[in-house]
């Protein structure tokens, strides 16, 4: 290890980079179902949250591909469990990260001090809200006394942007919500002593959340590593500094078909092999995967295909949350959700709702090698499970499609759906 720079162990293929991204994300084998939810969490280190709620909030649709129909309530209680087993807070985006991690996001809170500033000035009266929600916490902004102005969903009134800037540099914390609504309550109250006194450098921070990263994501390149963790400039020199050194637990590798990034290991002098281009969590590599893939709908915020980039290459797959897109300009539609089944992403639905039956308003299958007979039935029978399985997890009794993309695919889609769903897509 010249350097301290952990040598390139082994050169992957794309599928065995997928596979092992697919296990580590709890998507192949039984042992990502062990310690439901809870255990969960740890091992993806963050589940991103997000206002849009269509079949459910996004941060149960994550626990519900990974673990099926587990009860919605008990998603619910896992994440916001008392005494707190995990808090909000930003990592790749707004997300439940474990409490454990708390020493982790120091950096982060110091940044946020320094600069003063987010979305909003931070108003004079800050001291005044923290020494209400220390003397009536927990609460919410509504107790605090609003959070809006009475304008556009960004007209935060000066409680809001006071108690939100609370949160951003770690005075109160979050670790439940009611009716989507963040509880606040002082960081000293909710936070374990032991993690709460714990000073880590900005360094050993970005070093830490790089190792979970990796993990999580089994197999990555230097940039999905930076935007799980969202650091660039000096913080994404930390994050080098942790990679090269091997501070961060990972090995660099090369994946076949994954390009070579700018700043990528070499190898040794002389070695004539390619650059590395990833790294990975050995333990990722220590076994081969085995077992039977997970069949489900994605929430468009999974960390599986959170970063388009990394979904596309992994995956060969383009995949684009239109929510936010006019609706004459969509073209797959509003909550689009990337169906996986046999380790592969073979298509997407736009889901919704009428009473009791789950609508698919679009169904998208991706191109394969070929499209033969078996080819169709297959992929029907596999579209037919993710929506049948959903369906039941979100108390619906029937399934209807509306439209289906590929017109090859309609007849054998329809039949595939009027047979009952057989297995737990497991």
């Amino acid at each position: 290890m010249p350097n301290g720079i952990p040598a390139p162990v082994l050169d992957l293929s794309a599928d065995e980079a997928r596979r092992a991204i697919l296990r580590a994300q709890g998507f192949l084998g039984a042992d990502s179902r062990r310690g439901g939810v809870t255990a969960m969490l740890r091992r993806l280190a963050a589940v991103q949250l997000d206002t849009i709620s269509v079949l459910a909030r996004s941060h149960e649709l994550v626990a519900y591909a990974r673990l099926g129909a587990v009860g919605r309530a008990a998603v619910e209680r896992a994440y916001w469990h008392e005494p707190a087993t995990a808090f909000e807070y930003w990592c790749h985006a707004a997300c439940v990260v474990p409490i454990d991690d708390w020493p982790l996001y120091a950096f982060r809170r110091r940044a946020y001090r320094e600069r003063r500033y987010r979305w909003h000035e931070v108003p004079p009266t800050i001291d005044k809200v923290l020494e209400q929600v220390r003397n009536e916490g927990p609460v919410t902004t509504t107790d605090l006394g609003g959070a809006k102005n009475g304008g556009p969903w960004w007209d935060w009134s000066d409680v809001k942007i006071a108690v939100e800037f609370l949160l951003d540099i770690g005075e109160v914390v979050c670790t439940r919500r009611v009716g989507w609504r963040r509880v606040y309550d002082v960081a000293e109250r909710v936070v374990p002593p032991a993690l709460l006194g714990r000073e880590l450098s900005d360094a050993e921070c970005v070093q830490g959340l790089a190792g979970h990263a990796g993990r999580a994501l089994g197999v990555a390149t230097r940039a999905d590593l930076a935007d799980f963790i969202r650091v660039r400039g000096a913080q994404g020199a930390l994050l080098d500094e942790a990679l090269l050194g091997g501070g961060a637990g990972l090995v660099p590798l090369y994946v076949d078909g994954w390009g070579t990034p700018r700043g990528a290991v070499r190898g040794a002098a002389g070695a004539a092999r390619p650059a590395a281009n990833a790294w990975a969590d050995p333990a990722a590599l220590a076994t081969a995967p085995r077992g039977r893939h997970r069949t489900t709908p994605l929430s468009p915020f999974d960390s599986l295909v959170w970063d388009r980039a990394r979904t596309e290459r992994v995956f060969g797959f383009t995949h684009r949350l239109e929510a936010y897109v006019p609706k004459d300009k969509r073209v797959h539609g509003y909550f689009t959700m990337p169906v996986l089944a046999g380790g592969r992403l073979i298509g997407r639905v736009d889901p919704a709702r009428d009473g009791s039956t789950f609508v698919a308003r679009q169904v998208g299958f991706e191109a394969g090698p070929t499209r033969g007979g078996a080819a169709r039935a297959a992929a029907a029978e596999a579209m037919s499970q993710a929506l049948w399985e959903a369906a039941a997890w979100v108390g619906c009794d029937d399934v209807r499609v509306e439209r289906v993309g590929s017109p090859d695919l309609a007849a054998p889609l329809e039949a595939a759906l009027r047979r009952p769903p057989v297995g737990d897509g497991s």
